[in-house]
């Protein structure tokens, strides 16, 4: 597995099969991709996933 940190944007996790997600409760996070892109912004509106609101808040981080 291999994570890649995008300035002022996601995640991306890459991985050799389905990528096993779990919330800080341990829970389960429904997934069923090779490849996640996870919100660093916090304003997503499908959390833990990434959709692009990043760009529209002016998100920025190394």
């Amino acid at each position: 597995m291999r994570i890649t940190t995008y300035p002022n944007g996601p995640l991306i996790v890459r991985g050799g099969g389905e990528i096993d997600l779990r919330d800080a409760g341990g829970a389960p996070v429904a997934n069923t991709r090779r490849t996640v892109a996870l919100c660093r912004c916090g304003v997503s509106a499908i959390k833990p996933f990434c959709d692009g609101t990043h760009k529209l808040v002016g998100f920025t981080a190394d």
